[in-house]
Order: C-alpha cells, then sequence, then structure tokens
C-alpha cells in the first residue's frame, strides 16, 4: 500500500560571521611613513654637504679595489695585487666627518662692549711693554758702546761688534776679523779680550729685566782635528762659554732664555759662508710678551 506521506528535508543554514579585518593595514601605513621620513631626511642631507663629504660617502661604501699588477709571476696571486685603497685591513675604510654649521648667535651689547675693552685693554699693554723694549733696547746699546769708548781695552775690538734690532729684540753679535779672531781656532774659551767685552755686556744687561738668548755660529769650514766633534759641538760649548761670563758677572740663570749652537746654519753672510765675520757670538736682549691682567681671557 502506497504511503501518501511527503518526506521530510531538513535544510541547514550555515551563518558566516564576518570577523574585523584587523591592523595588518596599520603596519603596512608605518613602515610608509618611515620610509617617506627616511627620504626626505636623505635628501635634507644630501642638500647641506660639500661635495668633498659626498665623495667622502661614496668612498665609504665603494668595495675594496683590487687592480692587476705587472709583478709577480703566477704563484698564489697570478700577478694580481692589492692597490692602496684594497689593501686596508676590514673596519678600517675612510672616516666621514660630516659638520653642518649653524648661524652665529649674535652678542649682546653688553657682551660686545666687555669685548671692546678687554681688546682694547690688551692693545694699550702690548703698546706700553712695546715701548718699555725699544727704550730699554736704546739704553744697554748705548751703555755698549760708550763702555767701550772709555775703556782702552775694549775700544780696539769696536769694529767686532755689531749691535741691532731684530724682530726677537736687540742684538749684540763679537765677530771674527779678519787677523783679529774672538776665540782660539778649533777651542772654546774664549781669548781675554773677548771676556772682558762678554763681562761688561753681561753688567749692563743685569741691569733690564729682559731674558737672554745666546748662540753660537761658525763659518762653513769643517772642524779639523777631533773625531767626532764637529761645528755644532764647538759653537754650542762657545755659546755655553759666554753664558757661564755673562752668570759670573751677574746675570740670574732664570733670565737665559736658551744657550745653543747653531754651526754654519746661519751665516752673518751667506753669500760668502767662508767669510771671518761668520764666526760669531749672538747674545740677544729679547722682546718680551706683556703679562695677562688677572681676569683677562683672550
Amino acid at each position: 500500500m502506497a504511503s501518501n506521506e511527503q518526506p521530510i528535508i531538513l535544510k541547514k543554514v550555515k551563518k558566516v560571521v564576518h570577523g574585523h579585518h584587523g591592523g595588518a593595514w596599520k603596519i603596512a601605513y608605518a613602515d610608509f611613513v618611515t620610509a617617506m621620513m627616511a627620504f626626505f631626511l636623505l635628501m635634507w642631507l644630501i642638500s647641506m654637504t660639500t661635495p668633498e663629504q659626498k665623495q667622502g660617502l661614496a668612498d665609504y661604501f665603494a668595495p675594496s679595489n683590487v687592480s692587476r699588477s705587472t709583478s709577480g709571476a703566477g704563484g698564489i696571486m697570478g700577478g694580481t695585487a692589492f692597490d692602496q685603497e684594497g689593501s686596508r685591513m676590514p673596519g678600517t675604510k675612510p672616516q666621514v666627518v660630516m659638520t653642518i654649521s649653524t648661524p652665529a648667535q649674535p652678542q649682546s651689547p653688553e657682551v660686545e662692549k666687555a669685548e671692546a675693552e678687554k681688546a682694547a685693554q690688551m692693545d694699550k699693554l702690548m703698546k706700553e711693554k712695546s715701548a718699555r723694549d725699544e727704550q730699554n733696547f736704546r739704553s744697554a746699546a748705548e751703555s755698549i758702546r760708550q763702555s767701550m769708548r772709555e775703556n782702552p781695552d775694549l775700544a780696539e775690538l769696536s769694529r767686532n761688534v755689531i749691535i741691532d734690532e731684530t724682530p726677537e729684540g736687540l742684538r749684540i753679535q763679537i765677530v771674527d776679523q779678519d787677523g783679529r779672531s774672538m776665540f782660539p781656532s778649533g777651542l772654546s774659551e774664549p781669548y781675554e779680550r773677548t771676556r772682558k767685552l762678554i763681562d761688561e755686556v753681561g753688567k749692563i744687561l743685569i741691569k733690564l729685566p729682559n731674558r737672554v738668548s745666546v748662540s753660537g755660529h761658525t763659518d762653513a769650514n769643517p772642524m779639523a782635528g777631533r773625531n767626532g766633534y764637529s761645528n755644532w759641538e764647538l759653537t754650542s760649548d762657545r755659546a755655553n762659554a759666554a753664558r757661564r761670563i755673562l752668570e759670573n758677572a751677574g746675570l740670574s740663570n732664570d733670565r737665559v732664555y736658551q744657550v745653543v749652537g747653531k754651526a754654519d746654519s746661519e751665516p752673518l753672510f751667506p753669500e760668502d759662508p767662508y767669510m771671518a765675520a761668520n764666526r760669531r757670538l749672538s747674545i740677544v736682549l729679547l722682546r718680551e710678551a706683556p703679562v695677562t691682567p688677572p681676569g683677562f681671557s683672550p
């Protein structure tokens, strides 16, 4: 018997729930913004650098160079040699220093006034010191000349003394003349007449505050005799002998600035390095820099 009942069909509907898309787009956007910032920063740095700095950057990031060389005959390197750049050890690439200068900040009127006053004060001190030096130099030069005129033992040495002013100060040179030397040949101790002259110079210099430099000089003739004893040693010994005479005359040790032997390196007459007058002692009364006042900063 046929059944009249209809089959029951059950239909299941699956509901799809659409979830939130998440924050992946934010990460991508942040990367994009970061890249743009880096790009604009790079453009700004390029616009602020000099051609030399750009070349330095290029050298820094350039690979090590290897160049062919004609040296070698095969072997491990096969005639390949590292050039100056390629021979650097790792980590020793050229340094790149980038300096970005900023405009100087304008000084206040008070600061500018103070700086101007300091500069004027220093200028005044230098002028005063220079004037005192000039007065001391004139006084010393005249005293030496007068002493030589009044002393018969020194009067005959007038042609052996040259007094002049140089950028260093007042220079007193005791020079040899043809037929009249100030030192025995090859010896460091002076003749007695030279000793008296240096002693007289010392008695005049002790009255002044300036420091003193002593140097010995000779002509271009090489030293003959002792092995290893050259014109350098001879002129140094003669300068030291003069220093001892000056100190015995009363010149304090702390006023001696330097004692040096210069051999034939500074001839008095460069056009004739063998000339007798190139053999000499040079005693310089030095110019002194002004003392900086307390609290003064240049």
